[in-house]
């Protein structure tokens, strides 16, 4: 009874005491000190409660006892005890976990726990900083089994991506890049206008994109208002200045002097010229990014203008670029339609140096190998010329030529989503997209190039147009029955691409001031000298696709897609061909006798299997064409011949590839470590290839047909570390590996056949004029063939392994003495990124490295020879080779240019201080941060830089002439209003 009583009398108090209520009031912020509308504010002995304004605000009535809970899908949740104060405010942080349960994959989205395809995910928050080119420059290092290379420092120059190898010899090796489920490329949206990426790698994840999946999916995401939110402006802008990251050495005026007088055989024109500093500048480039937008809860946008002026370190080498974007979303009977308009605007204009190209490398070429005792000017004030092979003066070239190069992209897509009854959602989707690109050159009548073709002035024009228009009809339907969940996906493609291009060229013009423009005054068209050509095509891709995904209670995991797709590439016989997938899931984390291990916060096995295609880059492969041939005379007429230039092939069909996919997520330690693990194997069949025929029966001496085999196959690994989890102190880290071997399988059938087991790739360039790759049936793609240099004798001759293994001189070199002598294709790329953040400071490093592969340094090859003394060379040129003698031989393509091409860089690093919410009246969040870009590479590589080209049959090729990759230092400044 006293019991009873006790209790009674508590009940009473406490009652009394939760009656005590008084107002509570505050702003609920994100981690940028922006409001956050929709935040439930709760009473968590009660549960009673409000939700924040759309200023973030809330006001409720509490005890001063109690515990106030603040929630937010998204965010992580807080708990706050009241006590005696009227005002809490408080700021919520993202629940990386939660973000991170929704990914996007073909045609929607889907939870991460349910993906059973090998799918990766980069959200904003996770890019890379600074100043980047494009979206693949945004996750460079974060995706495992993504290859992403910046090659060139050409502003115009975007990045080099592969997709788990190479699985083509004929087609493009590039994935299919989507903004919003609309096809485009890297470059389409500006990278501050993008909220994430999703890259879709194996077969099963890619096969509902048939044709186009071959070589992975990028997914890109833009960034969209959502909700209900009040009106914000925003601003992202920096400033860059740009160096080369590894000068090379040549020769000075005063090394030549010293030369001469040690008796080699230079000349010394007697000026002191630093022709690389005559051409070249510190590049000052700039990007401003402005984004408004707001909306209810029923209709809300998103409008952004980007404008972006790049310098490369080249006179004369530029981009600018201004993209326009507006998005626009409403909903209309309690969110059950929903309508959304989205338009892209951009232009883009570059100084070209040549037809069409931009900066001209050969310019380049001769500022390294031009005299550095020569002038720029003669004495009466003209440009220095001299009548030498392949030597001209490379600021002549600058000056004495202009060209614009100026393209625009208009895209334009909506999309109306009904929502009938609960679960089902249909969505028709249209595109349509037009690109127009107008080209101009000249170059006067000074100009060395029109001098010695004895032009007389020179210019060229051109046009070039695309137009694509894409259909697509969803139907998507999700129902949830206790411990089944079910989600089903059918649909229909339709997509056209019209391309058109003109161009033609005259000289021997009456004056410089024309330019490129008034091409007719120029007198070569007239006499038939000048080319002129246009062209014109079009395709058409039709697909019907349709997905399955089934989850029973969180364990088991399946899902089934195919697609069924034409295309008008292909012969009449194979016009139409299927695309399935099917992949499994075992969250082994769920079963029961997993839940005594408590470190295990996830685990999850995935299989999978699909098949993807490559279509022909061509749109006419399966067509005979006919050129225009020799005239003759009969019976008094002379008579236009036609003869065919292309063989009919109406079994020509898309490259069949097949892939298998094993995986493993998991997570442990409250997900303090997380990654995954994929093995993956794949084999492209039916692979294009141009083959030697007869004639007769055939038409032409070449056919273009499906024969080939090729296998890749690869590991990859990603690691995330939470290693301090605190408010004040955040610190992760994560690492990405990959590895990739390949083999060319066969390259004939019954029926076409090649010449050898092999064929030959990659070129020297002049004067050596020899190939530098070949690649055999049977072997891995990539490798170097040529002569291996063992020595070198005593007049500076190079001494080679013969046949049997024998040194030789080279002389007395055959065909048959070529080895194989290295291979371009990295075997390991590892990537390693940092996040820390203190207070409101933040510290991004991001690193990465490529390991087990080699590179065939042109430089060297052409500059480091002291007998070529009519042009200038390398200091180095003038060290013993093998610790013994100069080199006194010929130019040649030899072992000794082949070079180890491992490379460690410290890629990025960012540095960036937010001030605190409320220090500036009416500013919203402000950060200031600096960046650098391709900082320090840590390598044995005698060249500018390892990270040369990886894609194609002869990867691992430094040109000599390739435009100098740069470091980047940024500042920049971000705020919201």
């Amino acid at each position: 009874m006293k019991t009873i009583c006790l209790i009674t009398c508590g009940m009473i108090v406490t009652a009394v005491l939760y009656g005590q209520e008084s107002p509570l009031t505050g702003k609920v912020t994100d981690e940028e000190g922006n409001p956050l509308p929709g935040v439930s504010v709760l009473i968590k002995e009660s549960g009673g409660g409000t939700q924040t304004n759309t200023e973030g605000i809330y006001t409720l009535s509490t005890p001063e006892n109690a515990v106030i809970v603040f929630q937010l899908l998204g965010y992580v949740s807080r708990e706050v005890p009241r006590g005696a104060r009227s005002t809490i405010n408080l700021s919520l942080e993202t629940d990386q976990q939660q973000l991170e349960e929704v990914v996007v994959i073909g045609y929607g989205t889907q939870r991460a726990g349910d993906v059973t395809s090998a799918v990766a995910s980069v959200k904003a928050e996770d890019f890379v900083k600074g100043a980047v080119r494009d979206a693949a420059q945004l996750i460079q290092g974060k995706v495992a089994g993504l290859s992403v290379a910046t090659t060139s420092g050409d502003p115009t120059a975007g990045t080099q991506i592969r997709m788990r190898g190479m699985t083509t010899l004929a087609s493009s090796t590039a994935p299919l890049v989507l903004i919003d489920g609309i096809p485009g490329d890297l470059s389409t949206v500006a990278p501050e206008d993008i909220a994430a990426v999703d890259v879709l790698k194996d077969g099963s994840a890619a096969a509902i994109y048939g044709t186009r999946g071959t070589n992975g999916v990028i997914l890109i995401t833009t960034r969209r208002a959502g909700g209900d939110r009040p009106a914000t402006i925003s601003y992202n802008g920096y400033l860059s200045v740009q160096r080369i990251a590894n000068r090379p050495e040549f020769l000075t005026a005063e090394d030549y002097r010293r030369l001469i007088g040690e008796g080699y055989d230079f000349t010394d024109y007697g000026a002191s010229t630093d022709w690389f500093d005559e051409i070249s500048r510190t590049p000052v480039s700039h990007t401003h990014h402005l984004s408004f937008s707001g909306g209810g809860s029923q209709t809300n946008y998103t409008a952004s203008i980007n404008y972006r002026s790049w310098q490369g370190l080249f006179i004369n080498s530029d981009d600018q670029r201004i993209t326009g974007r507006a998005d626009l979303n409403h909903s209309m009977f309690e969110g059950k339609l929903k309508f959304n308009l989205n338009a892209i605007v951009g232009t883009q204009e570059y100084w070209t140096g040549g037809d069409g190209s931009s900066f001209n490398d050969y310019v380049y070429r001769q500022s390294v190998i031009r005299n550095p005792t020569d002038s720029i000017r003669n004495w009466r004030g003209d440009w220095m010329e001299r009548s030498i092979y392949f030597y001209d003066n490379p600021v002549a070239f600058l000056n004495e030529s202009t060209g614009l190069n100026s393209s625009r992209e208009y895209r334009l897509n909506g999309s109306v989503m009904l929502n009938p009854v609960e679960g089902l959602d249909m969505k028709l989707l249209v595109s349509g997209n037009k690109w127009t690109e107008v080209r101009g050159y000249s170059e006067t009548k000074q100009h060395v190039s029109t001098v010695k073709n004895g032009r007389n002035g020179y210019a060229s024009r051109g046009t070039s147009s695309r137009v694509d228009n894409l259909l697509e009809f969803t139907s998507s339907y999700s129902r949830d029955l206790g411990k089944h969940r079910l989600s089903l996906l059918g649909g229909y493609s339709y997509q056209d691409e019209k391309s058109e291009g003109f161009w033609m060229q005259n000289w021997d013009f009456p004056t410089d001031e024309y330019s490129y423009n008034r091409m007719q005054s120029g007198n070569a068209l007239g006499r038939g000298e000048a080319p002129m050509n246009s062209s014109a095509s079009m395709s058409k891709l039709i697909g019907f696709f349709g997905r399955l995904n089934y989850n029973w209670q969180d364990k088991y995991l399946f899902m089934a897609s195919v697609r069924h797709e034409g295309s008008s590439k292909f012969g009449v016989n194979y016009r139409w061909g299927t695309f399935p997938a099917v992949s499994l899931g075992w969250r082994i984390s769920n079963e029961p006798f997993m839940s005594n291990w408590s470190v295990v916060d996830d685990l999850k096995f995935r299989a999978g299997f699909g098949v993807t295609g490559t279509a022909p880059d061509a749109d006419y492969e399966s067509l005979v064409s006919l050129n225009y041939g020799d005239r003759f005379f009969d019976n008094g007429t002379w008579i236009q011949s036609l003869a065919p230039n292309r063989n009919p092939n109406p079994n020509l069909r898309w490259e069949r590839k097949e892939e298998y996919n094993l995986g493993l997520d998991f997570a442990f330690f409250g997900r303090r470590l997380s990654g995954s693990l994929d093995l993956y194997r794949r084999a492209t069949k039916d692979m294009l290839y141009n083959y030697q025929v007869p004639v007769p029966p055939y038409l032409f001496s070449s056919i273009f047909a499906n024969v080939g085999e090729m296998k890749n196959e690869g590991i990859e690994v990603l690691l995330n570390v939470e290693a301090i989890r605190k408010p004040s102190f955040y610190w992760s880290t994560g690492v990405t590996y990959s590895t990739n071997s390949n083999k060319l399988v066969s390259l004939s059938n019954e029926q076409f056949q090649t010449t050898n087991d092999f064929f030959d790739a990659g070129h020297t360039g002049e004067p050596i004029q020899q190939s530098t790759h070949r690649v055999w049936i049977g072997e891995e793609i990539g490798s170097f063939y040529g002569y291996k240099s063992v020595d070198i004798d005593e007049e500076g001759h190079w001494i080679i392994e013969g046949a049997d293994g024998a040194p030789k001189p080279i002389s007395e070199a055959v065909q048959e003495d070529k080895k194989i002598l290295g291979n371009g294709v990295p075997k390991h790329i590892l990537g390693w990124h940092h996040d820390l953040r203190y207070k409101n400071l933040d510290l991004t490093v991001g690193m990465r490295g490529a390991f087990g592969f080699q590179i065939l340094n042109f430089q060297r090859m052409y500059y480091e020879n002291p007998k070529i003394t009519q042009y200038n060379m390398l200091k180095s040129a003038f060290d013993p080779v093998y610790g013994k003698t100069v080199l006194n031989n010929d130019l040649a393509y030899v072992s000794y240019y082949i070079e180890d091409g491992d490379y460690w860089k410290i890629d990025n690093i960012t540095l960036g201080y937010t001030l605190p919410a409320g220090s500036i009246k009416g500013v919203r969040n402000l950060r200031l941060y600096l960046s650098a870009l391709n900082l320090v590479t840590l390598t044995g590589y005698k060249g500018i830089d390892p990270e040369v080209n990886f894609n194609g049959t002869a990867p691992g090729s430094d040109h000599r002439d390739k435009y100098p990759t740069t470091t980047t230092f940024t500042l920049g400044l971000n705020f919201t209003l």
